[in-house]
Parts: structure tokens; C-alpha cells; sequence
């Protein structure tokens, strides 16, 4: 949140202080008013929703235009650790990282390589779509990380009015690749299932990626 804070204007909460007591970690955070935009967004006009949408697009965009600190790194915003319960128990890899954090990797492609392990190539032994995914995977391009929230729910997302006046819950941000926004905010909950309708609406649209993670989530044991 400070370095989004620090470096953009998309309106976070400022910290105040964080600390441990007692093995629980704590952190002192500014109230941001506001509502979530999940409430009454139902009956909203289309204008409303579209005023909405566009100040989200924009902050998307801002938070895209960011340079990677780290280069080609897939890491955290201090170029460390990431954390994200729907990969969970990856980080036993490290022993010095806790099962419930995972990275930092070096770039997109040993971040691939870590989402499909064991396998690191396709074999005539595994299914059609593993094979697949692992392909893709390994031929496209990917360019270097962009700044990515991670989970961008209608929960997540404060409203007044027609003004955004809070983004929230950025404990699974890091620098990802480009398509990590798309696919991960398409991963609605039953709290949230109308958003899927709107997602196009502020982050460039990418079928053939959600696809492509919707076999990783079924073959490699993402909670979804």
C-alpha cells in the first residue's frame, strides 16, 4: 500500500504503523470512506456504472504504467516473497520462506516453470491440456512484470458516491505477468459473481489466458 501510495494516485489507506504481539502481526491503517461498490451497484444507473468503471480503467492503467524495480523478477514490491491462498503450500520449496509465501523467481518463465512443476516440458505420458498449457507457457513472450493487485473483487473496490475513494486488500500484489489482473479478478467468489460481467469494462481482455489458467487451476490444485 505505501509503495502504490508513494508512486501513484490510486487512493489507498495510509499506514500508520504495523507490529507483532504475541506471534500475530497487526497493522494501524487510515479508515478510507466509502462503501464497497458490490453494494447497490444492482441499482445503479448505466451512467453511474460506467463513471465507475472508466475511474477504475484508469487506475488500472497508472498502476500499469509502472517500471519494474527488480527487472525481470516476479516478486513482491520490495522484491521479495509473494502471498496468495489460492496457491497454497507452494513456498515449501525455500526453507526460508513460510508455505503460505512462495518466490521471489527470477522471471516470468521460472515463474511458469514453478506453476507446472514437476513437469517442465510436455511428455506424450501427461494429459492433452497439461501438454498444452505447458506450450503456451513456454512459447509466448511475456516481457517483463507489471504491478498487479491481484484481487480486483467488487469487495475490494470503495465507492462514494460516483467516485472511487479506495482500493483495499493488497496483501496478494506483486510484480506479475500482464495477464495475472485479468485472470485472477475472473476467479469471482459467490459474494461476487455479477462482476464477471463487468470485468472487460476496465482490464484489457484476455480469453485465450483464462483459458489457459483455467486448466492450471484444475490440473495443478489452485483453491480457485
Amino acid at each position: 500500500m505505501e509503495f502504490i501510495r508513494h508512486n501513484t494516485s490510486i487512493p489507498v489507506p495510509k499506514v500508520y504503523c504495523a507490529f507483532k504481539h504475541k506471534n500475530t502481526t497487526y497493522i494501524v491503517m487510515e479508515r478510507v470512506k466509502g462503501h464497497k461498490i458490490s453494494n447497490y451497484w444492482l441499482n445503479r444507473s448505466e451512467e453511474s456504472k460506467t463513471r465507475l468503471l472508466a475511474q477504475l480503467k484508469g487506475l488500472v492503467d497508472e498502476m500499469r504504467a509502472l517500471r519494474p524495480p527488480h527487472g525481470s523478477q516476479v516478486a513482491n514490491a520490495k522484491g521479495g516473497s509473494l502471498h496468495d491462498l489460492r496457491l497454497p503450500g507452494l513456498g515449501l520449496d525455500n526453507p526460508q520462506v513460510t508455505a503460505l509465501r512462495f518466490g521471489p523467481f527470477e522471471d516470468i518463465a521460472s515463474f511458469h516453470r514453478w506453476l507446472t512443476k514437476p513437469y517442465d516440458y510436455p511428455h506424450e505420458s501427461l494429459l492433452t491440456d497439461v501438454n498444452e498449457l505447458i506450450n503456451w507457457y513456454k512459447d509466448n513472450d511475456w516481457g517483463l512484470p507489471v504491478f498487479t493487485h491481484g484481487d480486483l473483487s467488487s469487495l475490494n473496490i470503495l465507492v462514494q458516491g460516483d467516485n472511487i475513494t479506495g482500493i483495499i486488500d493488497w496483501e496478494t500484489a506483486g510484480w506479475y505477468p500482464a495477464y495475472w489482473e485479468y485472470t485472477t479478478a475472473s476467479q469471482v467468489n459467490i459474494r461476487n459473481l455479477f462482476w464477471v460481467d463487468y470485468i472487460d469494462r476496465f482490464l484489457e481482455p484476455r480469453p485465450k489466458e483464462l483459458e489457459m489458467d483455467r486448466i492450471r487451476q484444475c490440473r495443478f490444485g489452485d483453491f480457485g
